[in-house]
């Protein structure tokens, strides 16, 4: 495939729990931006992706962990919601073909990596996929995140992953640009949330060597630590900006839920 066949790299935000399919009493106007907004990203790439990968924020393990299943399960890794959300389906087959390229190229980036043939689809896949790709028909696995959460590693693996663009391979960070659980529906949670967003976008828009600079410091940035307590629904756009590589960046999307900012920034 050449460069200019080259596959997207994208961070969205994928909500909470099953948002867009169970009613949880959120502001109607909020949950239709953000799901009109995820119905498009199957627009991003200019054909459709041999398969996609997802490096979800809700799986970590001591290395990354690839899934190698055929048909990967469903992961309700959520509680506490009515009972029709533990019966969402997104039947899409697994990539086993794709997740031996990941381990390859991890391996010849000298990261160590492991797969997981159970683990099934977490609701950071395939609660904004089924939106995405609502056939569930395009091939699609995971790749864990690395326990420890340090940004330079997980820049370094999407580096190591770039060459999946080339491949038909459309990678894919699901997260949140704020994830504070006690801000959500909080007034005084939106100016924090505005404030971080403000500096990603700046951040995302940069020469990509600034913009990878400015990463590896998100902890310094306005409100950060405000934004993210814990920083694993932040980690996948470190593993998406590395594999953007000179890629500058764009907001794609810049709306709220559960009454705070949040944006998607695509690569390429």
């Amino acid at each position: 495939m050449n460069a200019l066949n080259r596959m997207p790299v994208t961070f969205l935000p994928h909500g909470g729990g099953p948002w867009p399919f169970v009613e949880m009493g959120l502001d109607r106007r909020e949950v239709e931006e953000l799901s009109a907004y995820l119905r498009s990203v199957s627009g991003l790439p200019k054909g459709a992706p041999k398969a996609v990968l997802v490096i979800s924020a809700h799986w970590e393990a001591r290395v990354p962990t690839v899934m190698t299943a055929e048909r990967p399960p469903m992961l309700y890794d959520y509680s506490g919601f009515p009972p029709e959300s533990y019966a969402i389906q997104w039947p899409a087959p697994g990539a086993p073909n794709v997740a031996a390229r990941v381990r390859e190229l991890l391996g010849a980036a000298g990261v160590e990596s492991a797969e997981d043939v159970r683990r099934g689809f977490d609701h950071g896949t395939f609660v904004p996929l089924k939106l995405v790709y609502p056939a569930a028909n395009i091939p699609t696995l995971q790749l864990s995140l690395q326990r420890g959460l340090d940004p330079a590693k997980h820049l370094a693996i999407g580096r190591a992953l770039a060459p999946l663009r080339d491949e038909g391979v459309f990678i894919v960070g699901s997260g949140m640009s704020y994830h504070n659980m006690g801000g959500f529906g909080d007034p005084d949670a939106l100016p924090v949330s505005q404030s971080f967003d403000a500096w990603l976008r700046d951040t995302t828009r940069r020469d990509p060597r600034e913009r990878d600079a400015r990463l590896l410091v998100w902890s310094s940035a306005p409100e950060a630590r405000g934004a993210h307590p814990r920083e694993e629904h932040l980690m996948p756009l470190m593993v998406v900006a590395g594999a953007a590589g000179e890629d500058v960046g764009r907001t794609s999307f810049n709306g709220k839920i559960m009454g705070v900012r949040l944006s998607a920034h695509d690569f390429g």
